[in-house]
């Protein structure tokens, strides 16, 4: 596993070297579920693929950007799922972006067959988060000659003050936005970029608050994928001492998605948070 990660510091200097020199245009290609992809997005994809394929622990990878598992190493341990430029629409405007990667036992796509986690902010500094089952997660941040010192481990508290509200509220339900209205009351603050990656690591970083991805009336399902997103993050927020459902109250790592770009509603934040969103939704 060590292995794999030394690789993850390696495709974040390069992605973010892309995202600093390369056109952020769009290319004449559809990701697996339609989206129009950038150009960036299909680079940082092509990235990954070729730093994965050559490690002996990969089995199979599969990306958001495309719709079949691929194979890799029949001898391998993992298949590795990962989103290679999470928030992407919003590079163009230079906020912060992301990569996330999810590690899963071969032939396990599923909460219980994760193995790891971790994800790659690309912001003013360059950091990368790991999490494995039973520990805090470890907190990376590249310095000069691009290494990576660590940081502390991150530990959510109890209660926190960020409030990052995510889908079109248009199509909240009448139950969800007198939710988020009443957090607003008790005075959290609203953090939202619209890049899922630097909004989840303001809430770790700054100790805990609430990022809300619901089902709407446009998206039931929610729009988060699992394999690529949900379950990765609950993972990180998991080992940081948070929780992470979905909106009957599950654990997101209790799920199991019935395809690989299966999605949804998703909720990660600390334990209060959690705890004030299962009374006012009821589950």
């Amino acid at each position: 596993m060590l292995t794999i990660f030394e690789r993850l510091k390696d495709i974040a200097l390069e992605i973010d070297k892309a995202i600093k020199n390369e056109d952020l245009g769009y290319s004449d290609q559809q990701n697996a579920t339609g989206d129009e992809q950038l150009k960036l997005d299909v680079a940082s994809d092509s990235l990954i693929e070729h730093t994965l394929k050559k490690l002996p622990l990969v089995h199979s990878i599969i990306s958001e950007e495309k719709e079949e598992i691929m194979p890799v190493n029949p001898d391998g341990k993992y298949t590795i799922c990962y989103d290679p430029l999470d928030g992407s629409s919003i590079v163009d405007v230079n906020l912060s972006v992301g990569t996330i990667f999810g590690i899963y036992d071969r032939g396990n796509l599923s909460g219980s067959g994760l193995r790891a986690a971790a994800y790659i902010v690309y912001g003013p500094r360059l950091e990368l988060v790991v999490a494995v089952r039973g520990k805090a997660p470890r907190h990376y941040r590249s310095g000069a000659r691009g290494l990576f010192s660590n940081r502390s481990p991150i530990r959510l508290n109890e209660k926190g003050k960020i409030n990052a509200p995510g889908g079109t509220q248009k199509y909240w339900t009448p139950t969800h936005k007198a939710f988020i209205d009443s957090l607003f009351q008790e005075g959290y603050r609203l953090r939202y970029s619209g890049g899922m990656v630097p909004d989840l690591h303001q809430i770790l970083l700054k100790g805990g608050g609430l990022f809300s991805y619901p089902g709407t009336q446009d998206r039931p399902q929610g729009k988060l994928r699992m394999l690529f997103e949900a379950l990765p993050f609950a993972m990180v927020f998991e080992s940081a001492g948070g929780e992470a459902i979905d909106d009957r109250g599950r654990r997101l790592l209790d799920l199991n998605p019935e395809h690989p770009h299966a999605t949804t509603p998703c909720f990660f934040g600390s334990k209060y948070e959690i705890g004030k969103l299962r009374e006012a939704y009821g589950v």
